[in-house]
């Protein structure tokens, strides 16, 4: 006897339905916080986004178990639970980059959050020319490396300087 795959077929299920999300508003009792670490067990570490409040955890439900991930630096719509002293929250929703737009036009996006804090937006120049390497972050896991030309260019000066002594 062939059974199907059920799990093949939720995670088809919970793929559909991001894609179809409508953008709903937060509710008053959820609140939009940021995933700090992984704690293991469907457990994530998230700071919320009043700077005041201390980090907590939020729980992974059952539906987004083992069909959809979460990693440090993901946004989560959470509803807060009130059974258990260290889990205060349950995911609701895995939020994306459209989410993120959706709430910063309607208002509701948390500014520490905020890409480009109200401070840096004034200061920084409103060019769309800039090139697509600038906003590339540098690689951290390489050696930073000198271009030849300007090793010679130091090569130049001391020579320069020795000559003069």
């Amino acid at each position: 006897m062939h059974r199907s795959h059920p799990s093949t077929t939720r995670r088809k299920h919970l793929i559909k339905e991001m894609m179809e999300d409508d953008y709903e508003l937060p509710t008053e009792q959820q609140q939009i916080v940021r995933v700090v670490s992984s704690r293991g067990n469907n457990l994530h570490e998230v700071e919320p986004a009043t700077p005041e409040s201390e980090n907590f955890l939020v729980s992974m439900p059952n539906k987004y178990r083992k069909n959809m991930w979460v990693k440090r630096g993901d946004f989560l719509l959470v509803e807060p639970i009130e059974e258990g002293d260290k889990v205060k929250a349950e995911i609701s929703k895995i939020l994306t980059n459209d989410h993120v737009k959706e709430y910063t036009k309607a208002g509701i996006w948390p500014e520490r959050f905020a890409k480009n804090p109200p401070q840096a937006a004034k200061t920084q120049n409103d060019d769309e020319d800039s090139d697509f390497e600038d906003d590339l972050t540098p690689n951290t896991n390489r050696p930073v490396q000198e271009s030849a030309e300007e090793d010679d260019d130091e090569d130049e000066e001391t020579e320069s300087s020795e000559d003069e002594d």
